[in-house]
């Protein structure tokens, strides 16, 4: 690479036409500049230029190079000028790792939404609960939960997901709904096979732990597949509340125990530590938190 840069300092030398000319252009001092001209041809064993007080002429050798050197310039600054223009546009692809209930719960809004507002962008959703190195597998974002101590990435707060309690009419009206937490122990639950203990549930209220023992016909580590066996009128589930803001507002659900907290889990937007965010990634960022700011809004009004 020192080669180039001292190919790159020889070109603009010679079109400053001085050495005083051509450091101040590249933001060396004139001693740097000629360090690196003689660098050059001693690298090389070839003499490039005759110095004089006055003025600077080439030799052979310099005249033959001087052209591809101009070129390795220009191709350089052609190189400059479309990375600046890929950091602006808003085109191009997005690459972002996400768990999988939730990237199901927001793509419909990243198929239809997002992608009429910017037709040039192609968003590639990758659906994985598991652990994905952003940098070595070339993604440009991830939402997550565990935010590993990494200094190569930034992660920003993007939501605290609560688990909410919560059946079908169907279900409450043929069982009844329950009124405080032990009251499931009589009830069908779904339970999450993810989560060890996944048979006792806990809710919090003014400073006491509840352990409820629980039980049910279907369990799954697949928070969508809860979500449809409720509204199938299966059972009781425990669900994020991101995914539920559609199916209370409009009755398909409804929210129990509601004065009993559950646990709470911060979720995070991560991306590789950069100077300046691309657009193309930053109008994804800004679109995913405002659909998390809309599905907390409706939950907050109901």
């Amino acid at each position: 690479m020192s080669d180039l840069d001292d190919l790159a300092a020889f070109a603009v030398l010679m079109d400053a036409g001085s050495f005083t000319q051509a450091a101040q252009q590249l933001g060396w001092s004139k001693g740097q500049l000629s360090k690196r001209i003689s660098q050059l041809e001693a690298s090389h064993s070839v003499k490039l230029l005759h110095r004089t007080t006055r003025r600077l002429s080439l030799t052979a050798a310099g005249a033959m190079l001087l052209p591809q050197a101009q070129a390795l310039v220009r191709q350089m600054e052609g190189a400059r000028q479309t990375l600046a223009m890929l950091k602006d546009e808003l085109a191009g692809p997005v690459r972002m790792s996400v768990p999988v209930s939730l990237g199901e719960t927001f793509f419909e809004g990243l198929l239809l939404e997002f992608a009429l507002a910017h037709p040039d962008m192609q968003v590639e959703l990758e659906l994985n609960n598991g652990y994905r190195d952003l940098l070595g597998d070339g993604f440009d974002l991830a939402i997550r939960t565990d935010v590993q101590s990494d200094a190569r990435l930034v992660a920003r707060p993007l939501l605290a997901m609560q688990e909410l309690t919560c059946a079908s009419p169907g279900y409450l009206a043929r069982y009844g709904e329950p009124q405080k937490p032990a009251d499931l122990s009589q009830h069908r639950c779904l339970l999450n096979s993810h989560y060890q203990g996944r048979e006792e549930w806990l809710y919090h209220q003014q400073h006491a732990l509840l352990r409820v023992p629980v039980s049910g016909p279907f369990a799954s580590n697949h928070y969508s597949l809860l979500k449809k066996a409720a509204l199938l009128d299966a059972g009781i589930a425990r669900l994020p509340s991101y995914m539920l803001a559609s199916e209370l507002a409009d009755g398909r659900l409804k929210w129990l125990l509601r004065d009993f907290q559950t646990r709470s889990t911060p979720m995070f937007l991560v991306h590789p530590y950069q100077g300046a965010m691309p657009k193309r990634v930053q109008v994804l960022v800004d679109y995913l938190s405002r659909w998390f700011q809309r599905g907390s809004r409706v939950l907050g009004a109901l």
